[in-house]
């Protein structure tokens, strides 16, 4: 019996370019890794897909990366076992300790969990959001020096696999929105908040940005986690200060600390202020305050 095999997609793009072709592999991968080439500081991006499936759509967003970043990397396919990169997936996803209160575990490990520390377990055959990538670890150093706050009314927007909105809802033991524009982000989320115990605590959600009727039955927030883009964090700067609530907190990351300065002044402009900034290798999350 042949092995199952999937398509590989693999290309190389500058910093700036980054952001656009994540986002353009993630649209239509079951996974998606990069990795920064120091040396040439430069990216190389890998995604994985169901053989044959998607193409007009991974052509679509490709086009539109291009388009808006000037860069036309090769693109480099090829198929991969199913097995293998399952195989391959698991093994680059170890336990990972983060900050002093969090550990991040794939299903495949069986070893007796971190004592002391809040347990997160995901699938790690999973795409957006496993815990290894530095802007979901700096939201969740940021998150655990918010327990004292006990924030009431808690937004994860761009949710992902879910585990930031798990995190809260495990730390602060509070309800919690999570909205995704991707269906299929929306039902992982909801799976994985069920493997983690915390599913009568979150609800999962399909909206495009702030456009839905949960969230505006929801608002005001006093804490919203928004782990996206650069870009689209600036266009719904005004968005996020009108739903959060005073005092409130917002934790912003998926940004490369070049980036970091026009997403601040972004939202600087419509009256948030910086409470401080969390560096992990080349990206930054913001942790910024709505005056009370």
């Amino acid at each position: 019996m042949k092995p199952e095999l999937l398509d590989g997609i693999a290309l190389t793009v500058p910093a700036d370019a980054l952001e656009h072709f994540e986002a353009a592999l993630g649209a239509v991968c079951l996974a998606v890794s990069f990795f920064h080439d120091e040396a040439n500081d430069l990216w190389d991006l890998h995604g994985v897909k169901e053989r044959g499936a998607s193409e007009p759509e991974l052509t679509a967003a490709l086009a539109l990366a291009e388009l808006l970043t000037g860069c036309s990397p090769p693109l480099t396919r090829g198929p991969v076992a199913a097995g293998g990169w399952l195989a391959r997936t698991q093994a680059a996803f170890p336990e990972q300790q983060i900050g002093r209160r969090f550990v991040i575990r794939g299903t495949h490990i069986v070893a007796p969990p971190a004592a002391g520390r809040i347990t997160l377990v995901l699938d790690a055959g999973l795409a957006f959001g496993s815990g290894e990538h530095h802007s979901t670890r700096g939201c969740l150093r940021a998150l655990e020096r918010m327990a004292h706050r006990r924030p009431a009314r808690i937004l994860d927007l761009g949710t992902g696999s879910g585990i930031l909105a798990i995190a809260a809802a495990k730390l602060l033991h509070r309800p919690v929105l999570a909205g995704d524009i991707d269906a299929r982000a929306v039902r992982v989320a909801a799976a994985n908040a069920k493997l983690n115990g915390v599913a009568p605590r979150l609800r999962a959600i399909r909206t495009d940005g702030w456009d839905s009727p949960a969230i505006a039955e929801a608002r005001p927030f006093d804490l919203v986690f928004a782990n996206i883009l650069a870009r689209p964090l600036c266009a719904m700067a005004r968005h996020l200060a009108q739903n959060l609530a005073p005092g409130g907190t917002a934790i912003l990351a998926g940004l490369l600390t070049q980036q970091s300065a026009w997403v601040l002044a972004a939202h600087r402009r419509n009256g948030l202020v910086l409470e401080r900034r969390i560096a992990d290798g080349a990206w930054t999350t913001l942790v910024l305050r709505k005056p009370g």
